[in-house]
Parts: C-alpha cells; structure tokens; sequence
C-alpha cells in the first residue's frame, strides 16, 4: 500500500528523500497537476539551492488577469465564484516575471493560448512536440516523479484511484516503466471534485508510492466558463458539421468553434429542414451541399480531448455508435463545472460507455492498427489553425517570429491519422479576419515564415465562408478553393500575389458568387435561426449570470471599439444622451456603475451603456 499524507510538506520531503535532490517532475497536462505537491517541492527547492527541480508540463491553468477597470469589475466576483478556492500554482508568477531561482527550470510543450507570449524563460524552455511524443521526452530525461491528482473510490474497504481527467502521458509512462523502460515515483493527490473515471486509469493503491489525502488539500477544480458562440463561429461550426457522416467517427479540437460543431449537428439531427435552411442561407450559391440527414447510426468519438460537447452529443443521442461497448475515448478533460458535475452523476451504465485512454491510443494508429482502423470509419478530425496559407499550410501555434502561442499538441497526429484511415478527412477551422492594433487582417496568408502543417498535407479548410477541398488537388486550384473561404476585403490582394508569384492565370477571376463574402452576409444568413433559439450563445450551460450574459456582447462592442477614437465618442454621446432602462441599470450596477463618482467612472457608465443599448437592438 502507499505511504499516506494529510500534509503537502511531508510528501514533498518523502519524495526528496527516495529520489534525491535531482528532482525531473512530470506533470499532468492542465487539469490533472497536484498543485499542493508541485507548490511544496517548488518550495523546497526555492529555499535549497542543492536541490535541482526540472518540471516538464504542458498547458499550466492560471486565474484569469483583468487588464482594465471594466474588466476587473466584470471578472473578478467570476474569478471568485468559479476559482475562488482553486490554488495558484507557485511557479507560474516567477516563471512569468523572470524570477525563477537557477535551480528550477519549467518545460512545457504546450500552453494555454496565448498566455506565454513575450515571457522570454518559458519561451526558451518551450519543447516543440507531437502530444504522442511527450512521454518519450519525458522519459529520455530522466523522468523520476509524476505528481497526478486523482479520485478516490473505496471498493469491499479498499481504495482505488482514478487518473480520471489526465490518462494521456500517465498510462504511457506506466506502460513503459512496467516493462523496464522507465522508473519513476508516482505520487496521488485525492479531489474530491473529480470525476471517477473507468477504464484503464481505475488504478489500484499499490501503483502509488504516496498519496496525499486530507480535507485541507482538497480544492475547487479549475473551471474554465463556456464562451458565447459569435455569428462568425457558428458559421464555421455549421459548415463543418455538414462535413460529418452518419455512422462515422468524430474528434474535436478546443474552444467555441467545437461547441458551435457540436450544436449544428444536435440542430441537423432534431431539426434537418432548419438545418438545411440555414446552410441554404449560410452558402454563396444558395444551395445546402453536404451532409445534412439526420444520426440514424450515430457517431463514435475518440478525441485527446474530451469536452462538454460531447455530453451534449451524448444527450441529444447523436453520440452512440459503440466500439466495445464504448462510444466515446478520451485522453484528458477540461472544461465548466457543469462538466465536471455531469461525469460525477451520470449513471454507473452511462459512465461505462466512456473511457479515458493513453494519449498514444487516441491520437495514433499505432499499437492493435487492424482494431482501431475497423472502428474509425469515415472519420472527421476537425481542429483550430490561426491562419492558413493560400498554398495550404496551417499555422497553429506560433507567430513567424518565433514566439510560441500554444503548441502542436495533436494536430499533427490527427492531420496523419485523416491520410492514413479510409474515409478520413482532416478539417482546419480558422475565422477569415482578425482584429490586430485596431486593424482587420486577413487569416488567409499568401505566406508566412511559421507553419504546423506544411502545404503538402493539406486536406479540408473551413472559415465562416465555406469550405475549401484541397486534398490532391494542384496548386492553383488550392488558390482558387482558399480564395472562395476568404474575406472579400482581402481577395483583391491575394489574387495579385498569386498571379505575380505566377501560380495562378493572368485570365484568373473570383466567381461573382464569393465576392460576398462578408460579416453583413454571415449575419443575415443566421439571423432566423439566432431569433428561434436554434444557435444559442451558450448551448451547452453557462456559469455566467443572467445579467453577466447580458453583459458580455456589450464589453466584445467596447473591445471591438478601443482602437477607434470616433467609434469610441459616438458611443459617449450616445450613452450619455439616452438613458438607460431597467435592463441596462441593473448590468451598470453589476459593474459598480450605477453611481459614478469619477470621471473615469461617468465615462465608463456612458459607454457600457451605449454598448448594451447596440447589442439588444443587433
């Protein structure tokens, strides 16, 4: 049985004792990392300089930071609801500020989006990786201990723990310290907030050299809340979901484009005639092309990461071809409480159907090829790309500088799964435009100096314009499809670096039909679905307040407005000269501006007003 603790400290020093002071730390990606054992030999270590800690993580979950008065008035009662008692983990503030003690060192390969930009020590310890090939990094390290939060289920008087949330790297640095490979510490830290998971990480005690178990160290799981689907997101989400076919198999990447995926396949599955309006609406020609028939078959998931989504898809009865009795394989979890709380409940029958794997189970083919070939049929892997070139290339996950914003994780392996599977199709996501220095930029590139998936892997690219086949398909007939999903302001401009790098006709002209593609257009087109409640903001559940959810569009106004001094004292003036309603007296006061005392704050109350104003009347 494993040594028991109810003190973080005592684990720690139990750990330096059988390891030594060469500490190589591997932790679970996000949610899984027990942060009172990490937060103690960070401590120890900080305070004994003999003591060399290396931490090799990915995506290291931190409280979100306010960057203004609006923004801290908005967020931080959110914080305080939803992570109020989630601990910090301590290495993250000196890791951002430079302020690590040289004995430590933070290795990731991967991070939250965005969060790691122009932090020079986590920029240069970044280790660009496969999410299949971190274990074997992890154990060509020297990897000596695996801190993982668990739950705890106590069967006939005896516990078992669950990896629950965080199978992926464990299960495979287990497999390969039972066959020799490896000799690690792996040490448990009991939440009780976590989900107990079946399948392969339903682990028994003695797997554990320690666990730490005490009501002291329990915590609130880190919750991120659901994000409003926008119109440009549902488009894409639409589109994609038109790519997916009955009976077939079905990953999802991160965020709100997977949510809007998996509403419009709920909205074709209930309701096929709005469905294939909208797409009717939703397409340059006016016709609905895909797929759009109702689930009799059903889908099977298998995803590195499985998220709410895939409740709902469970729910609305989309979700259920079996594999082995099993309808759904993940490799790790994240996301709302609610999430949380639906595994926790679900029946005992109903939890059985999904299984958490080793990463190398879901993101590769490797290892019982014949099985999972005969199971992903038709498969659909569909994921986020920041920018596409017009030649095919996906940029993913970093900035042509250099500069990393996520990481490759399993984009790559999903991108070679789609080419390797009968059937299988890879689909990027990307918006069209951004917002960058107060600018629109086109996401469609003639070319940039970064890419995650060269030009010769290109397979199915969706922005909230359309779709764009690629796969075997020349160089200029690649231009022409990418051409087709761009945004109309910058067409003009990558028709004339194409013909003047000489890879497409001089003759060249983009079908009338695509010249309209535009935000108006992409409204309009979802305008009568949005007002019957078929695309809702927040399909799946939302942890934000009503008056919070009234909130948000209204801030995304003021975000959209900070670089535009006009724009910014229209709505001034507007806000000033009409007063706010009931509705809008009840947000302002959420924000503390119902009685504005500084100017700041008269101008802030103007311009929140303004902003709520324009977004109900949208």
């Amino acid at each position: 049985m494993p040594k028991m603790f109810s003190d973080p400290d005592a684990i720690a020093d139990d750990i330096i004792r059988d390891v030594d002071n060469k500490l190589v730390v591997g932790l679970p990606l996000g949610l899984g990392k027990a942060n009172h054992i990490v937060n103690a030999l960070y401590a120890r270590a900080a305070a004994d300089r003999s003591i060399d800690l290396t931490f090799f993580s990915a995506l290291t979950l931190e409280k979100p930071k306010p960057a203004n008065l609006l923004e801290r008035r908005f967020i931080t009662p959110v914080i305080d609801r939803l992570f109020g008692g989630y601990p910090d983990l301590a290495y993250a503030e000196p890791l951002r500020h430079g302020r690590l003690p040289p004995n430590i060192r933070v290795i990731e390969f991967f991070f939250l989006a965005g969060q790691w930009l122009r932090v020079a020590p986590a920029q240069q310890n970044y280790v660009s990786a496969n999410y299949t090939h971190a274990a074997s990094y992890l154990l060509a390290s020297g990897l000596n201990v695996v801190p993982q939060l668990v739950a705890k289920r106590v069967v006939d008087g005896v516990p078992r723990y669950s990896l629950s949330c965080n199978t992926d790297t464990t299960l495979d640095v287990l497999k390969a310290r039972a066959e020799g490979r490896a000799s690690f510490k792996l040490v448990a830290q009991v939440n009780s907030e976590l989900p107990f998971m079946p399948g392969p990480g339903d682990l028994p005690a003695d797997t554990f050299s320690a666990v730490l178990d005490s009501p002291a160290t329990d915590f609130p799981l880190f919750a991120p809340p659901s994000e409003p689907i926008s119109d440009t997101k549902y488009a894409i989400g639409l589109h994609a979901a038109s790519l997916v076919r009955d009976g077939g198999t079905l990953q999802i990447g991160i965020g709100q484009i997977g949510d809007a995926l998996a509403q419009g396949l709920v909205l074709r599955h209930r309701d096929t005639p709005r469905f294939t309006d909208t797409m009717r609406r939703l397409s340059p020609r006016g016709g609905a092309t895909g797929e759009t028939a109702p689930f009799t078959d059903g889908l099977y998931g298998v995803s590195e990461m499985a998220t709410e989504a895939f409740i709902g898809l469970i729910d609305s009865g989309i979700l259920k071809r079996a594999v082995d009795g099993i309808i759904l394989h993940g490799a790790f979890f994240l996301g709302p409480k609610s999430f949380y709380r639906a595994l926790r409940e679900m029946k005992q029958e109903d939890i059985a159907r999904i299984c958490m794997m080793p990463v190398s189970f879901t993101n590769e083919l490797y290892g019982d090829e014949d099985t999972k070939r005969a199971a992903r049929v038709d498969a659909r892997f569909i994921n986020n790309t920041m920018m596409a070139t017009l030649l095919g290339a996906a940029v993913s996950d970093g900035l042509d500088n250099g500069q990393v914003v996520s990481g490759v994780g399993g984009q790559y392996n999903f991108v070679a799964q789609a080419f390797a599977l009968a059937g299988a199709r890879s689909v990027l996501t990307l918006e069209a435009t951004r917002q960058s220095g107060g600018k629109v930029q086109s996401n469609i590139r003639w070319n940039y100096g970064h890419e995650t998936i060269p030009r010769h892997l290109r397979d199915v690219f969706v922005t909230e314009y359309g779709v764009a086949d690629v796969r075997g398909k020349s160089d200029a007939d690649v231009i022409a499809a990418m051409l087709s999903i761009a945004d109309a302001r910058f067409q003009d401009e990558l028709v004339r670096l194409a013909k003047d790098a000489g890879k497409l006709p001089r003759t060249f002209e983009i079908p009338s039909a695509y010249r309209e593609n535009t935000p108006e257009r992409i409204k309009a087109a979802l305008q009568p679905a949005r007002d019957d409640g078929l695309l809702p903001s927040f399909p799946f559940g939302c942890d934000f307040t009503d008056v919070e959810q009234r909130l948000i569009p209204a801030l995304v106004i003021l975000q959209d407005a900070q670089h535009k001094p006009l724009r910014l004292a229209q709505l001034v003036w507007r806000g000033m000269t009409h007063p706010p309603d009931a509705q809008n007296r009840e947000c302002l006061a959420r924000l503390g501006l119902d009685k504005p005392t500084t100017f700041a704050e008269r101008m802030y109350r103007a311009l929140v007003n303004a902003a709520l104003q324009e977004s109900r009347a949208a």
